[in-house]
């Protein structure tokens, strides 16, 4: 139970427990900055015009890029 609630996943990305676990914060924090964002644009439509869209397309680029260097890293046997 243990190894399939914490540990299986990051190794089939190739990291370990804790760099996975900071990679997913890192995200988590840029996708609550961008909604935030994206809030302070519905309340006022002049400000933040396009900061929660450049965060999200800034997130995907660096999601692939990781996720890029994951798949040249796999060891396959």
């Amino acid at each position: 139970m243990f190894e399939e609630l914490f540990m299986s996943h990051p190794r089939s990305v190739n990291e370990s427990y804790f760099g996975h676990q900071r990679a997913a914060f890192g995200y988590g924090a840029a996708l609550i900055v961008a909604g935030l964002a994206c809030l302070v644009h519905g309340l006022v439509p002049g400000l933040c015009v396009t900061t929660g869209s450049r965060r999200v397309a800034a997130l995907n680029h660096r999601m692939g890029a990781r996720r890029r260097r994951a798949a040249e890293t796999m060891i396959v046997i």
